[in-house]
């Protein structure tokens, strides 16, 4: 098939990999246009546009869809049979979605209708659901709305973090587009029944609640790590960011919700307690407890605020 790909982060790598493995001809690759990124804030490049420059693959990243008449012109003039979307970026105007012949298929990292929006990665992992997975889905003008041909699950357990789980379900992506552009197998509604709203993720999201019991705190570290990170303060005001826990929610405790109880950064919770393992101050990189203790000793007794403790806004991590 003739195909325009349409993507941004590395979730969507896979997926044009695998197409072009496939044999498709990709006839274009629509990626968000080079940010400043790093200390210097150079541009670069996304890496949807890194992959298909590698590939040899033509790159057009508009700044906007919106009303950009030349930009859809340029869009028909492909003459695409689809347009594979996956993470992009931008909103298609229905004028572009129905362009191709077979209309837009996306890549959506959940099972539809749960979790449609921004971070349905981190919203299963943070609601406590047992598995997620990969639907494809036609594109239409509602927010994930579209009926969908396909879908994959993979299951989510105690370990599961936002990494792991982005990488496992960009992975099936990559398998499940290929297999619907194969079997084009009949699109069906998604049930009305079932739907659920992933909210576009601030960095005030990743404060901890110490009031919140263990297993909901761990889930947060494991949902919000790397982005938008998860991270509370001390009483001095100083901002700690929290990289991997173990949760304790056995642990029996009468302490003040965020109170460190030992040596080994075992901290109360509104029930249970939670173990910090990985941790990070300012100016320094993420280490794991015992080397975090010897720069920074927090001993038994130092109280981690939750966001009721203090009435100022909480200062954000860098």
């Amino acid at each position: 098939m003739r195909i325009i790909f349409m993507g941004t982060p590395d979730f969507a790598v896979p997926a044009l990999h695998a197409l072009h493995a496939a044999g498709h001809e990709i006839a274009a690759v629509y990626t968000q246009p080079p940010r400043p990124a790093g200390r210097g804030k150079a541009l670069r490049a996304s890496p949807v546009h890194q992959a298909a420059e590698t590939l040899g693959l033509p790159v057009r990243h508009p700044v906007s869809l919106r009303k950009n008449t030349d930009e859809w012109a340029a869009f028909a003039a492909f003459q695409a049979d689809v347009a594979v979307v996956a993470a992009y970026g931008l909103i298609l105007p229905q004028s572009m979605l129905d362009i191709p012949r077979l209309g837009c298929l996306n890549i959506h990292a959940s099972l539809l209708p749960r979790w449609r929006g921004a971070s349905p990665i981190q919203s299963a992992i943070l609601a406590g659901d047992t598995e997620s997975g990969v639907t494809i889905m036609q594109m239409e003008a509602g927010l994930d709305t579209g009926p969908m041909l396909l879908r994959g699950s993979v299951p989510i357990n105690g370990q599961t973090t936002a990494s792991s789980l982005h990488d496992a379900l960009s992975a099936l992506g990559g398998t499940l587009i290929v297999q619907a552009l194969a079997d084009q197998p009949p699109a069906t509604p998604q049930p009305e029944d079932g739907v659920t709203y992933a909210q576009k993720l601030t960095r005030e999201d990743g404060r901890i609640n110490w009031q919140e019991s263990a297993i909901a705190i761990d889930r947060r570290i494991r949902a919000l790590t790397p982005w938008p990170g998860t991270f509370t303060l001390l009483e001095d005001g100083m901002v700690l960011k929290i990289g991997a826990a173990v949760p304790l929610p056995q642990h029996k405790h009468s302490a003040k919700a965020g109170t460190v109880l030992d040596d080994k950064l075992t901290v109360a919770c509104g029930e249970g307690a939670v173990q910090l393992t990985r941790l990070q101050k300012p100016g320094r990189g993420m280490m794991e407890a015992e080397a975090f203790l010897r720069g920074h000793p927090l001993p038994p007794g130092t109280v981690l605020l939750s966001p009721q403790d203090d009435s100022a806004s909480a200062p954000q991590p860098e």
